[in-house]
Protein backbone atom coordinates (compact mmCIF):
# COMPACT_ATOMS: atom_id res chain seq x y z
CA UNK A 1 0.00 0.00 0.00
CA UNK A 2 1.30 3.43 -0.91
CA UNK A 3 2.27 5.76 1.90
CA UNK A 4 -0.47 7.94 3.35
CA UNK A 5 -0.03 11.08 5.45
CA UNK A 6 -2.31 9.39 7.98
CA UNK A 7 0.11 6.47 8.27
CA UNK A 8 2.88 8.92 9.13
CA UNK A 9 0.62 10.78 11.53
CA UNK A 10 -0.57 7.67 13.35
CA UNK A 11 2.60 5.61 13.00
CA UNK A 12 0.64 2.79 11.34
CA UNK A 13 1.20 0.62 8.28
CA UNK A 14 -2.33 1.18 7.01
CA UNK A 15 -4.62 4.24 7.19
CA UNK A 16 -7.36 2.22 8.87
CA UNK A 17 -8.77 3.09 12.29
CA UNK A 18 -10.87 0.42 14.01
CA UNK A 19 -13.32 1.58 16.67
CA UNK A 20 -14.37 -1.10 19.13
CA UNK A 21 -15.54 -1.41 22.72
CA UNK A 22 -13.54 -4.65 22.92
CA UNK A 23 -9.90 -4.46 23.93
CA UNK A 24 -9.10 -7.68 22.05
CA UNK A 25 -10.21 -6.16 18.76
CA UNK A 26 -8.27 -2.96 19.45
CA UNK A 27 -5.08 -4.88 20.19
CA UNK A 28 -5.48 -7.22 17.22
CA UNK A 29 -5.92 -4.36 14.75
CA UNK A 30 -3.01 -2.34 16.12
CA UNK A 31 -0.76 -5.40 16.01
CA UNK A 32 -1.80 -6.02 12.41
CA UNK A 33 -0.84 -2.53 11.25
CA UNK A 34 -3.98 -0.45 11.77
CA UNK A 35 -5.00 1.87 14.61
CA UNK A 36 -7.22 0.22 17.19
CA UNK A 37 -9.40 2.74 19.05
CA UNK A 38 -11.08 1.72 22.31
CA UNK A 39 -14.58 3.07 22.92
CA UNK A 40 -14.28 3.95 26.60
CA UNK A 41 -17.55 5.65 27.49
CA UNK A 42 -18.94 2.73 29.53
CA UNK A 43 -15.78 2.16 31.57
CA UNK A 44 -15.08 3.55 35.01
CA UNK A 45 -11.66 5.18 35.36
CA UNK A 46 -10.48 2.09 37.24
CA UNK A 47 -11.72 -0.24 34.51
CA UNK A 48 -10.18 1.90 31.79
CA UNK A 49 -6.83 1.72 33.58
CA UNK A 50 -7.01 -2.08 33.46
CA UNK A 51 -8.04 -2.14 29.79
CA UNK A 52 -5.33 0.24 28.60
CA UNK A 53 -2.64 -1.54 30.60
CA UNK A 54 -3.69 -4.82 28.98
CA UNK A 55 -3.69 -3.30 25.49
CA UNK A 56 -0.17 -1.95 26.01
CA UNK A 57 1.05 -5.36 27.08
CA UNK A 58 -0.34 -6.80 23.85
CA UNK A 59 0.70 -4.17 21.31
CA UNK A 60 4.10 -3.09 22.65
CA UNK A 61 5.07 0.14 20.90
CA UNK A 62 2.29 -0.11 18.30
CA UNK A 63 -0.08 2.89 18.33
CA UNK A 64 -3.64 2.80 19.63
CA UNK A 65 -6.29 5.32 20.63
CA UNK A 66 -9.23 6.03 22.94
CA UNK A 67 -12.69 7.37 22.06
CA UNK A 68 -14.79 9.35 24.56
CA UNK A 69 -18.15 11.15 24.49
CA UNK A 70 -17.02 14.78 24.67
CA UNK A 71 -18.23 17.27 25.65
CA UNK A 72 -22.03 16.92 25.60
CA UNK A 73 -24.60 14.57 27.08
CA UNK A 74 -23.09 12.48 29.85
CA UNK A 75 -20.20 14.88 30.24
CA UNK A 76 -22.42 17.89 30.91
CA UNK A 77 -24.75 15.94 33.18
CA UNK A 78 -21.94 14.56 35.30
CA UNK A 79 -20.14 17.89 35.49
CA UNK A 80 -23.18 19.69 36.91
CA UNK A 81 -23.54 17.32 39.84
CA UNK A 82 -21.61 17.21 43.09
CA UNK A 83 -19.89 13.88 43.88
CA UNK A 84 -22.62 13.14 46.44
CA UNK A 85 -25.44 13.96 43.99
CA UNK A 86 -23.84 11.87 41.27
CA UNK A 87 -23.38 8.90 43.59
CA UNK A 88 -27.00 9.09 44.71
CA UNK A 89 -28.24 9.35 41.13
CA UNK A 90 -26.20 6.38 40.00
CA UNK A 91 -27.45 4.27 42.89
CA UNK A 92 -31.08 5.07 42.04
CA UNK A 93 -31.94 7.12 38.91
CA UNK A 94 -35.68 6.47 39.37
CA UNK A 95 -36.60 9.91 40.84
CA UNK A 96 -35.51 11.77 37.70
CA UNK A 97 -37.18 9.39 35.22
CA UNK A 98 -40.82 10.15 34.28
CA UNK A 99 -43.37 7.65 35.54
CA UNK A 100 -44.83 7.24 32.04
CA UNK A 101 -41.48 6.13 30.65
CA UNK A 102 -40.75 3.77 33.53
CA UNK A 103 -44.17 2.17 33.15
CA UNK A 104 -43.71 1.75 29.40
CA UNK A 105 -40.41 -0.08 29.86
CA UNK A 106 -41.85 -2.21 32.65
CA UNK A 107 -44.86 -3.22 30.54
CA UNK A 108 -42.64 -3.96 27.54
CA UNK A 109 -40.54 -6.37 29.57
CA UNK A 110 -43.61 -7.98 31.08
CA UNK A 111 -45.19 -8.45 27.65
CA UNK A 112 -42.12 -10.38 26.55
CA UNK A 113 -41.74 -12.38 29.76
CA UNK A 114 -38.31 -10.94 30.59
CA UNK A 115 -37.30 -11.94 34.14
CA UNK A 116 -35.78 -9.66 36.75
CA UNK A 117 -32.03 -9.58 37.21
CA UNK A 118 -30.85 -12.00 39.90
CA UNK A 119 -28.38 -9.52 41.36
CA UNK A 120 -30.70 -6.57 41.76
CA UNK A 121 -30.10 -4.39 38.72
CA UNK A 122 -27.80 -3.02 36.09
CA UNK A 123 -24.91 -0.80 37.05
CA UNK A 124 -26.15 2.59 35.89
CA UNK A 125 -23.00 4.30 37.17
CA UNK A 126 -21.10 3.30 34.03
CA UNK A 127 -23.37 5.59 32.01
CA UNK A 128 -22.28 8.80 33.74
CA UNK A 129 -18.56 8.35 34.14
CA UNK A 130 -17.08 11.87 33.99
CA UNK A 131 -15.19 12.05 30.67
CA UNK A 132 -12.47 14.25 32.15
CA UNK A 133 -11.61 11.52 34.64
CA UNK A 134 -11.44 9.01 31.80
CA UNK A 135 -9.27 11.38 29.78
CA UNK A 136 -6.86 11.69 32.70
CA UNK A 137 -6.48 7.92 32.76
CA UNK A 138 -5.97 7.82 29.01
CA UNK A 139 -3.32 10.55 29.12
CA UNK A 140 -1.38 8.54 31.69
CA UNK A 141 -0.84 5.92 28.97
CA UNK A 142 1.07 6.20 25.67
CA UNK A 143 -2.04 6.64 23.53
CA UNK A 144 -1.52 8.04 20.04
CA UNK A 145 -4.99 9.51 19.61
CA UNK A 146 -7.99 10.62 21.64
CA UNK A 147 -11.28 11.00 19.80
CA UNK A 148 -14.29 13.15 20.63
CA UNK A 149 -17.46 11.39 19.54
CA UNK A 150 -19.99 14.18 20.15
CA UNK A 151 -19.15 17.81 19.56
CA UNK A 152 -15.91 19.81 19.80
CA UNK A 153 -13.63 18.66 22.62
CA UNK A 154 -13.03 21.07 25.51
CA UNK A 155 -10.13 23.47 24.80
CA UNK A 156 -8.22 22.33 27.89
CA UNK A 157 -8.36 18.73 26.68
CA UNK A 158 -7.02 19.72 23.26
CA UNK A 159 -4.21 21.68 24.89
CA UNK A 160 -3.26 18.84 27.20
CA UNK A 161 -3.36 16.33 24.37
CA UNK A 162 -1.07 18.42 22.22
CA UNK A 163 1.28 19.08 25.13
CA UNK A 164 1.57 15.30 25.53
CA UNK A 165 2.02 14.66 21.82
CA UNK A 166 -1.41 13.03 21.50
CA UNK A 167 -3.49 13.60 18.38
CA UNK A 168 -7.09 14.76 18.75
CA UNK A 169 -9.76 13.42 16.40
CA UNK A 170 -13.42 14.36 16.17
CA UNK A 171 -16.41 12.75 14.49
CA UNK A 172 -18.71 14.97 12.41
CA UNK A 173 -21.88 14.54 10.38
CA UNK A 174 -22.00 17.87 8.52
CA UNK A 175 -19.63 20.35 6.92
CA UNK A 176 -20.61 22.90 9.57
CA UNK A 177 -19.65 20.49 12.35
CA UNK A 178 -16.32 19.91 10.62
CA UNK A 179 -15.56 23.63 10.46
CA UNK A 180 -16.26 23.96 14.19
CA UNK A 181 -13.91 21.07 14.88
CA UNK A 182 -11.19 22.64 12.77
CA UNK A 183 -11.63 25.88 14.72
CA UNK A 184 -11.18 23.82 17.90
CA UNK A 185 -7.72 22.76 16.62
CA UNK A 186 -8.42 19.06 16.22
CA UNK A 187 -5.80 17.16 14.23
CA UNK A 188 -8.00 14.65 12.39
CA UNK A 189 -11.64 14.91 11.34
CA UNK A 190 -13.76 11.79 10.89
CA UNK A 191 -16.55 12.44 8.39
CA UNK A 192 -19.20 9.92 9.41
CA UNK A 193 -22.06 9.36 7.01
CA UNK A 194 -25.68 8.38 7.51
CA UNK A 195 -24.89 4.70 6.89
CA UNK A 196 -22.76 4.38 10.02
CA UNK A 197 -23.69 2.53 13.17
CA UNK A 198 -24.24 4.39 16.42
CA UNK A 199 -24.78 8.15 16.63
CA UNK A 200 -24.96 9.50 13.11
CA UNK A 201 -26.44 12.33 11.09
CA UNK A 202 -28.56 12.44 7.96
CA UNK A 203 -26.00 12.99 5.18
CA UNK A 204 -24.64 9.98 3.29
CA UNK A 205 -20.92 9.21 3.23
CA UNK A 206 -20.68 9.72 -0.56
CA UNK A 207 -21.93 13.30 -0.18
CA UNK A 208 -20.39 14.16 3.19
CA UNK A 209 -16.77 13.14 2.69
CA UNK A 210 -15.85 15.41 -0.25
CA UNK A 211 -17.73 18.31 1.35
CA UNK A 212 -15.74 17.94 4.55
CA UNK A 213 -12.44 17.33 2.75
CA UNK A 214 -12.82 20.56 0.79
CA UNK A 215 -14.03 22.54 3.80
CA UNK A 216 -11.23 21.68 6.24
CA UNK A 217 -8.21 21.18 3.97
CA UNK A 218 -5.38 20.60 4.73
CA UNK A 219 -6.64 18.92 7.93
CA UNK A 220 -6.68 15.16 7.23
CA UNK A 221 -10.08 13.50 6.98
CA UNK A 222 -11.02 9.89 7.65
CA UNK A 223 -14.18 8.56 6.01
CA UNK A 224 -16.66 6.60 8.12
CA UNK A 225 -19.99 4.96 7.45
CA UNK A 226 -20.53 1.97 5.18
CA UNK A 227 -16.89 0.88 5.03
CA UNK A 228 -16.15 -2.80 5.57
CA UNK A 229 -14.17 -3.79 2.48
CA UNK A 230 -11.24 -2.73 0.35
CA UNK A 231 -13.51 -1.56 -2.45
CA UNK A 232 -15.37 0.70 -0.06
CA UNK A 233 -12.07 1.96 1.31
CA UNK A 234 -10.89 2.74 -2.23
CA UNK A 235 -14.09 4.69 -2.85
CA UNK A 236 -13.52 6.68 0.33
CA UNK A 237 -9.97 7.53 -0.70
CA UNK A 238 -11.21 8.55 -4.15
CA UNK A 239 -13.53 11.01 -2.42
CA UNK A 240 -10.50 12.69 -0.87
CA UNK A 241 -10.27 10.94 2.49
CA UNK A 242 -6.76 10.09 3.65
CA UNK A 243 -7.91 7.03 5.56
CA UNK A 244 -10.96 5.27 6.95
CA UNK A 245 -12.63 4.92 10.35
CA UNK A 246 -14.39 1.57 10.70
CA UNK A 247 -16.64 0.10 13.37
CA UNK A 248 -19.40 -2.32 12.40
CA UNK A 249 -17.07 -4.68 10.56
CA UNK A 250 -15.39 -5.67 13.84
CA UNK A 251 -18.61 -6.69 15.61
CA UNK A 252 -18.60 -10.15 14.06
CA UNK A 253 -14.89 -10.90 14.42
CA UNK A 254 -13.64 -13.77 16.57
CA UNK A 255 -12.29 -11.36 19.17
CA UNK A 256 -15.44 -9.23 19.48
CA UNK A 257 -17.37 -9.46 22.74
CA UNK A 258 -20.65 -8.86 20.91
CA UNK A 259 -23.48 -10.72 22.66
CA UNK A 260 -23.64 -14.17 20.98
CA UNK A 261 -27.34 -13.82 20.17
CA UNK A 262 -26.80 -10.39 18.67
CA UNK A 263 -23.78 -11.61 16.71
CA UNK A 264 -25.92 -14.32 15.12
CA UNK A 265 -28.60 -11.75 14.28
CA UNK A 266 -25.96 -9.51 12.68
CA UNK A 267 -24.67 -12.37 10.54
CA UNK A 268 -28.20 -12.98 9.24
CA UNK A 269 -29.15 -9.33 8.76
CA UNK A 270 -29.34 -7.45 5.48
CA UNK A 271 -28.40 -3.86 4.76
CA UNK A 272 -32.04 -2.77 5.20
CA UNK A 273 -32.29 -4.28 8.70
CA UNK A 274 -31.05 -1.23 10.61
CA UNK A 275 -32.86 1.85 11.87
CA UNK A 276 -31.92 5.23 13.34
CA UNK A 277 -33.64 5.39 16.71
CA UNK A 278 -33.35 7.34 19.95
CA UNK A 279 -34.56 4.38 22.01
CA UNK A 280 -31.16 3.41 23.47
CA UNK A 281 -29.31 6.69 23.98
CA UNK A 282 -31.75 9.57 23.52
CA UNK A 283 -29.92 10.64 20.35
CA UNK A 284 -30.47 9.23 16.85
CA UNK A 285 -28.29 6.14 16.68
CA UNK A 286 -28.27 3.50 13.95
CA UNK A 287 -28.82 0.01 15.30
CA UNK A 288 -30.20 -3.38 14.37
CA UNK A 289 -33.96 -3.29 13.96
CA UNK A 290 -35.59 -5.50 16.60
CA UNK A 291 -38.68 -5.85 18.73
CA UNK A 292 -37.13 -3.26 21.06
CA UNK A 293 -36.77 -0.55 18.41
CA UNK A 294 -40.22 -1.34 17.00
CA UNK A 295 -41.79 -1.04 20.46
CA UNK A 296 -40.52 2.54 20.75
CA UNK A 297 -42.16 3.33 17.40
CA UNK A 298 -45.60 2.23 18.59
CA UNK A 299 -48.34 4.85 19.00
CA UNK A 300 -48.46 4.20 22.75
CA UNK A 301 -44.72 4.69 23.20
CA UNK A 302 -43.53 7.87 24.92
CA UNK A 303 -40.99 10.11 23.23
CA UNK A 304 -37.47 8.93 24.16
CA UNK A 305 -35.81 11.04 26.83
CA UNK A 306 -32.74 13.16 26.05
CA UNK A 307 -29.26 11.86 26.75
CA UNK A 308 -28.27 10.82 29.41
CA UNK A 309 -31.75 10.09 30.79
CA UNK A 310 -32.74 7.58 28.11
CA UNK A 311 -29.67 5.38 28.72
CA UNK A 312 -30.43 5.48 32.45
CA UNK A 313 -34.02 4.50 31.69
CA UNK A 314 -33.23 1.47 29.52
CA UNK A 315 -29.91 0.24 30.98
CA UNK A 316 -31.45 -2.39 33.21
CA UNK A 317 -33.98 -3.40 30.55
CA UNK A 318 -31.22 -4.04 28.02
CA UNK A 319 -29.24 -6.10 30.51
CA UNK A 320 -32.33 -8.14 31.37
CA UNK A 321 -33.03 -8.72 27.68
CA UNK A 322 -29.45 -9.82 26.99
CA UNK A 323 -29.42 -12.24 29.92
CA UNK A 324 -32.78 -13.71 28.98
CA UNK A 325 -31.67 -14.08 25.36
CA UNK A 326 -28.60 -15.98 26.53
CA UNK A 327 -30.90 -18.31 28.45
CA UNK A 328 -32.88 -19.09 25.30
CA UNK A 329 -35.90 -16.83 25.86
CA UNK A 330 -37.33 -16.40 22.34
CA UNK A 331 -39.06 -13.14 23.21
CA UNK A 332 -35.77 -11.75 24.47
CA UNK A 333 -34.02 -12.85 21.28
CA UNK A 334 -36.59 -10.85 19.33
CA UNK A 335 -35.87 -7.74 21.44
CA UNK A 336 -32.06 -8.05 21.48
CA UNK A 337 -30.09 -5.62 19.32
CA UNK A 338 -26.98 -3.44 19.17
CA UNK A 339 -25.54 -0.48 17.29
CA UNK A 340 -24.51 -1.38 13.73
CA UNK A 341 -24.35 0.32 10.35
CA UNK A 342 -26.04 -0.48 7.06
CA UNK A 343 -22.92 -2.36 6.03
CA UNK A 344 -24.18 -5.18 8.28
CA UNK A 345 -25.37 -6.89 5.10
CA UNK A 346 -21.73 -7.65 4.28
CA UNK A 347 -21.02 -9.24 7.65
CA UNK A 348 -21.67 -12.88 6.80
CA UNK A 349 -18.89 -14.81 8.55
CA UNK A 350 -16.78 -14.81 11.70
CA UNK A 351 -13.07 -14.21 11.12
CA UNK A 352 -10.09 -13.05 13.18
CA UNK A 353 -9.70 -9.27 13.23
CA UNK A 354 -6.24 -9.58 11.67
CA UNK A 355 -7.73 -11.43 8.71
CA UNK A 356 -10.47 -8.84 8.27
CA UNK A 357 -7.83 -6.10 8.16
CA UNK A 358 -5.59 -7.99 5.75
CA UNK A 359 -8.50 -8.79 3.43
CA UNK A 360 -9.49 -5.12 3.41
CA UNK A 361 -5.96 -4.02 2.53
CA UNK A 362 -5.56 -6.66 -0.18
CA UNK A 363 -8.87 -5.77 -1.82
CA UNK A 364 -8.05 -2.08 -1.58
CA UNK A 365 -4.75 -2.56 -3.42
CA UNK A 366 -6.35 -4.81 -6.05
CA UNK A 367 -9.11 -2.25 -6.60
CA UNK A 368 -6.75 0.69 -6.99
CA UNK A 369 -4.57 -1.28 -9.41
CA UNK A 370 -7.59 -2.34 -11.46
CA UNK A 371 -8.85 1.24 -11.62
CA UNK A 372 -5.43 2.44 -12.74
CA UNK A 373 -5.27 -0.19 -15.46
CA UNK A 374 -8.77 0.68 -16.63
CA UNK A 375 -7.87 4.35 -16.91
CA UNK A 376 -4.64 3.63 -18.79
CA UNK A 377 -6.19 1.24 -21.29
CA UNK A 378 -6.85 2.94 -24.67
CA UNK A 379 -10.51 3.20 -25.61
Amino acid sequence: MSSSPVNELFGTEYPIAAFSHCRDVVAAVSKAGGLGVLGAVTYTPEQLEVELTWIEEQVGDRPYGVDLLLPVGTADAAARLSPEELEHLLDDPTPILPEEHRQFVSHLLAEHHIPELPDGGAEARRLLNPPKALAEVAFAHPIRLIASALGPPPPDLVTEAHDRGVLVAALVGTKEHALRQKAAAVDVIVAQGYEAGGHTGTIATMVLVPEVVDAVAPTPVLAAGGIASGRQMAAAMALGAQGVWTGSVWLTTEEAETHPVVKEKLLRAGSSDTVRSRCRTGKPARQLRSGFTEAWDRPDAPEPLPMPLQPLLVAEAIERIDRAASAGNDDAVDLANYFVGQVVGRLTSVQPARQVLQDMVTEYVDTVVAMGEALSTPA
